[in-house]
């Protein structure tokens, strides 16, 4: 059943789990679904769909929590074809359990020194869905958790990394200083047209020897109305619900304004 349906989704990585294998990390989130958890299905979303200019490659398509919601409406509706009485919740990021740590100990891919994933066929331009449910993990087909494996530890992403957050030498990544409300300092300014970045920052992941020559996603979501580079001319022209479509949408236009005048110079 779980095969069938990721596979009518495009979708080849995927693995169930046991929840006690898993690491739980918010028990505010798992208290709020009312059933004792059992089962994890944990999958991933390659969304390489072909380079950018001055936006993360992940920005430049939909905001991919659609993408997520989209399938685990759809994986939730297959399971109760089979097990009507069971209790199901997706996620997407906010999960009650550590979904880095469920794909590595999947065997979906592998431990990289920036802290992502790296997949063997996708590199690091993934995302991660999970499905939690009630079912017992066995009438799932859960498999035994594996030992994480790590990256060569070559050190690309570390030398790459604008700010030396990864080498242990700045408080934060060039993509969170992107994202951050208010004013910038001059100097976060100047890293970000040093970077030609006004949203994220992928620079540990061009580096990495695993993302020499990216996979393209078989997803068609990410290539519906892709934008490469984010202009003020393109931004203006976005309806409120197109805008919100977007994954930089919840630091709202202001802030998207203001990285797109700091790239241009026009804050000066």
């Amino acid at each position: 059943m779980l095969k069938s349906y990721f596979l009518s989704k495009q979708i080849e990585y995927f693995a169930v789990l046991s929840y006690k294998d898993c690491r739980e990390i918010n028990q505010r989130i798992a208290d709020r679904q009312g059933f004792e958890a059992k089962s994890v299905i944990v999958y991933l979303l390659p969304y390489y769909a072909g380079e950018t200019d001055n936006l993360s490659r992940y920005a430049s398509s939909y905001d991919y929590h659609l993408a997520i919601s989209e399938i685990n409406s759809g994986l939730e509706n297959a399971i109760y074809q089979q097990f009507p009485d069971a209790n199901i919740k997706g996620y997407g990021d906010h999960s009650p359990i550590d979904e880095r740590h469920a794909a590595l100990i999947s065997g979906l891919g592998i431990a990289g020194d920036n802290g992502l994933i790296i997949n063997e066929k996708y590199g690091s331009y993934i995302f991660i869905g999970d499905v939690v449910t009630d079912i017992e993990p066995q009438l799932l087909g859960a498999i035994k958790p594996m030992d994480i494996k790590r990256c060569e530890g070559c050190g690309a992403c570390m030398r790459a990394c604008p700010t030396g957050i990864l080498r242990g030498e700045g408080s934060d990544c060039l993509s969170a200083i992107t994202q951050r409300k208010g004013e910038l300092t001059d100097e976060e300014k100047a890293l970000m047209r040093k970077c030609n970045t006004l949203w994220g920052c992928d620079l540990c992941q061009t580096s990495c020897p695993h993302n020499k020559n990216p996979r393209f996603t078989p997803l068609e979501f990410f290539y519906r109305n892709r934008i490469p580079c984010l202009t003020a001319q393109i931004l203006d022209s976005m309806s409120d619900e197109e805008f919100n479509k977007r994954a930089f949408a919840w630091r709202k236009r202001r802030t998207v304004e203001r990285n797109i005048e700091i790239l241009s110079g026009k804050d000066q």
